[in-house]
């Protein structure tokens, strides 16, 4: 049997309930005051059952070795709040134990409101007697027969709970178990190791609801993330173009959908077609809601009317208005192809330029000399405008650096870089590749260049016109 606990232990509340002062005694002893509000007026032991006639040990204990969680219960012990208004006649043994021996800590409360006082973080499982009137009811005035239960799972939603009804009242239980309860137990037909079993079993059950819990809670969470960056993505505008659109886009997030490139494109009611692809610094959430900001900015000043310097002008103050550092800065590349797809006009904000690709001659970049700095680093900064001419029949390619940036090479220690992604381009090219097939290629052959995944974001799109 458990030995008693001293009133005077350096931490009386734990199972009184009650935050009771110390007092000096005139032998110099530390004790605690006994009050009319103490849970139980004798000293209890370990087990909530009263020891009045054993002796107590006036001296403070020693501190003890064994390691101790929050509230003073020793690392690894199970404690059950037994809240009954008869707990001396209960007919639960002394002695309770856990699978490995350990005995299981019972604090005991007459009522709701000691129970209260005595609910802690490190009790693991309530035994609630049912027959306990709930607050502010009487005992035969309740309608409802579980407002008791139901008040401790409001103030106890963590905790495991057992239901303690009358023998032979199953349907009484199996009504507590629906609202709440982990399990319910007869009254006149309990005994230790019953009690002990049904303890684990509910601290058990409990912790996987809310395992259970928090994994639905995380895959709505990520389904309801997904649905919402799949819905960010651009749908390209090009109805009445001639011109066939494809795009890959991998974010660099591990389980995102989206990262911080962006890219779009859109018909003017001119017959202009615009291009644009971007890439905003860093690779988190705030990046890709940056992303998204500047993408749907630019297609509505686009729509405007804007193009060139005005609209990337417009552009970064737009960012410097939205980036929640000044150190944020973003690369862009805007294409305008005119109506009768022959030539385009190109801008380059920091960003690789292009690659034009046309029947009889190898692929290649697009003159990238004017190339003007990234938005966000330069206030007033200006983006010259050049003319390009595309020919008859042609490819174009817009990408961003996750593209180049790789590792290739014997132990991977060198990039792919612009020069070995354009003779990649051509060898598939060479091979029959077009539109989708052609970007799909080539990002899985950067990626198996790499040894795996890419960590950067990368973000293709190619513009076709054929004859």
């Amino acid at each position: 049997m458990p030995a008693p606990i001293p009133r005077q232990r350096a931490i009386p509340a734990v199972e009184s309930g009650q935050a009771q002062a110390a007092v000096d005694s005139p032998s110099g002893v530390t004790e605690a005051p006994r009050t009319q509000d103490t849970v139980n007026d004798d000293t209890v032991t370990e087990n909530g059952n009263k020891a009045a006639d054993e002796p107590t040990d006036a001296t403070p204990r020693p501190a003890e070795a064994t390691p101790r969680a929050a509230h003073g219960t020793p690392a690894g012990h199970l404690t059950l709040l037994m809240i009954e208004d008869d707990p001396g006649g209960s007919p639960i043994v002394p002695e309770l134990l856990d699978p490995t021996g350990k005995p299981i800590r019972v604090r005991t409360a007459r009522n709701l409101t000691e129970a209260e006082r005595l609910l802690t973080d490190d009790v693991h499982c309530i035994l609630l007697d049912l027959a306990l009137p709930a607050p502010g009811r009487s005992v035969d005035g309740a309608d409802d027969e579980l407002a008791v239960l139901k008040h401790v799972l409001r103030i106890a939603p963590h905790h495991a709970v057992l239901a303690l009804t009358a023998s032979g009242d199953t349907e009484r239980g199996a009504e507590a178990v629906r609202v709440g309860a982990q399990d319910y137990l007869f009254r006149d037909e309990l005994d230790g190791r019953l009690l002990s079993r049904a303890i684990r079993y509910a601290v058990a059950r409990k912790r996987s609801d809310r395992a259970e819990r928090k994994l639905t809670e995380s895959k709505l969470r990520a389904q309801e993330n997904a649905r919402l960056e799949r819905g960010l993505l651009p749908t390209p505008l090009l109805e009445g173009s001639p011109l066939r659109f494809a795009a890959r886009y991998r974010p660099g997030r591990s389980r995102a959908l989206l990262g911080g490139d962006f890219y779009d494109t859109v018909r003017t009611p001119d017959g202009t077609v615009h291009a644009m692809i971007g890439d905003v610094c860093g690779h988190g959430p705030d990046e890709a809601a940056l992303g998204v900001e500047l993408r749907i900015a630019w297609r509505a000043l686009t729509l405007a009317g804007l193009c060139g310097d005005q609209l990337l002008g417009t552009l970064q103050q737009v960012l410097e208005h939205e980036r929640a550092d000044d150190e944020i800065f973003a690369t862009l590349c805007t294409v305008d192809i005119a109506p009768d797809g022959r030539r385009a006009g190109l801008c380059l904000a920091g960003h690789p330029s292009p690659l034009l690709a046309c029947p009889g001659r190898p692929a290649e970049l697009l003159p990238y000399d004017n190339n003007g700095p990234a938005l966000g680093l330069l206030p007033g900064a200006r983006w010259p405008r050049m003319q390009v001419e595309l020919g008859a029949e042609w490819s174009l390619m817009l990408y961003t650096d996750g593209l180049i940036e790789g590792r290739t090479g014997a132990g991977r220690r060198e990039r792919l870089g612009q020069d070995g992604m354009v003779a990649m381009i051509r060898r598939q090219l060479a091979e029959g590749l077009r539109g989708e097939e052609l970007l799909r290629a080539a990002v899985n052959e950067v990626r198996d260049l790499n040894g795996g995944e890419l960590t950067d974001d990368v973000a293709v799109l190619m513009l076709d016109r054929a004859p």
